[in-house]
């Protein structure tokens, strides 16, 4: 099968990109570049020996897109691209509801206009707002309380391929709810390499045990949790990445909802502590207020994407730190980043390499 993973040179679009090809498919990505970096997928090439069609374009400018993909013929979509900072979105909501949003519509047209049915959507646990179980199943309520724009987005994407799926009988549109994406490729060549400062917990973690940060903030130690800092289910990327390729090879007609998550929750400080062990480094830390839109426990119950999808994770957080903590000694300062000048128009723009340096 021929994929295109929109967002793919971001950190789960690199990982799916690699075991898609490691699996025999071939891989499309289109990305602008604003997230995600053309060196992780040259790094997918060498660890399997395989070539990705890379396109850079900007989903939001819809003409610019068709121009970028004419003539490159693809079966099935995974949608990775959009924005996906919580606190971020917060402060931009405008930005986060015309990216995330304008994004998918121009996929959907680009879909329906080649008569393709096959869609996996990179959808969020934020989705469901304030747990009222313990372990938050698919038939949790949605759009209720949600905290962010971030969540918001996601549950109107979901809402959009409903509707869009409703008028196409033959399609299949599969929404991955996944949880908190962690760790790296065990072989330290490909990782999260966020620009700027981290907004997620492990790579915040990782950088201040390399040396790139002083300290990590821990936001809240008084919520109803174990040690009073906030709890998540962490996911293994790798994992999350075979989870995208099981939803591909199970998918049928209709629309299908699936969480993606471990079923095990982890506080803050028992991260700490764990990468702490397996890097053999200190991570010194200062507890600060609690940050706006978060929740105090998110964890998912994953028995449907085991029994539908005969997936289940297989990598346990120690592990996962393990593999950040790889990734992270060998990339200290992230991936190698080429300075490029811009040429042409928003959306559709080649560019010109200048200088090669570290981020």
């Amino acid at each position: 099968m021929r994929v295109l993973l929109t967002g793919g040179a971001g950190y789960i679009g690199s990982h799916t990109a690699l075991v898609l090809l490691e699996q025999g498919h071939e891989v499309v990505v289109v990305d602008n570049l604003s997230n995600g970096n053309r060196v992780a997928l040259d790094r997918v090439e060498e660890l399997t020996g395989k070539t990705i069609t890379f396109v850079q374009a900007d989903l939001t400018h819809a003409g610019a897109t068709r121009m970028a993909l004419a003539g490159i013929d693809f079966e099935a979509v995974v949608h990775f691209a959009g924005l996906k900072a919580v606190g971020e979105s917060v402060d931009q909501p405008v930005r986060y509801y015309r990216t995330n949003l304008a994004s998918t519509l121009t996929l959907l047209d680009l879909l329906e206009e080649r008569g393709i049915t096959r869609l996996v959507f990179s959808s969020s646990a934020t989705v469901y707002g304030e747990p009222q179980t313990p372990l938050i199943a698919e038939t949790h309520r949605t759009g209720v309380g949600l905290t962010n724009p971030y969540g918001w987005s996601k549950y109107m994407n979901e809402q959009i391929i409903r509707d869009a799926a409703a008028t196409r009988p033959d399609m299949s549109a599969v929404l991955l709810r996944y949880f908190n994406p962690v760790g790296a490729h065990p072989s330290g060549r490909i990782g999260e390499d966020p620009a700027g400062i981290p907004n997620n917990l492990l790579p915040f973690i990782a950088q201040v045990a390399v040396g790139r940060r002083q300290q990590l903030a821990v936001f809240g130690n008084d919520y109803d949790t174990v040690d009073g800092t906030g709890v998540r289910d962490y996911i293994h990327v790798m994992d999350l990445a075979e989870g995208h390729v099981a939803a591909l090879n199970h998918a049928t007609c209709g629309v299908q909802t699936y969480n993606l998550g471990s079923g095990v929750g982890t506080s803050v400080l028992e991260a700490v502590r764990a990468f702490e062990e397996v890097s053999g480094r200190p991570v010194p830390y200062q507890i600060s207020a609690r940050r706006n839109g978060d929740l105090a426990t998110v964890v998912a119950d994953p028995q449907l994407a085991k029994a539908k999808l005969d997936w289940q994770t297989t990598r346990t957080f120690t592990e996962a730190c393990r593999d950040a903590w790889n990734w992270q000694s060998q990339n200290p300062t992230g991936y190698e980043q080429t300075i490029k000048v811009v040429i042409g128009t928003p959306g559709l723009q080649r560019t010109a390499d200048l200088t090669s340096k570290p981020r």
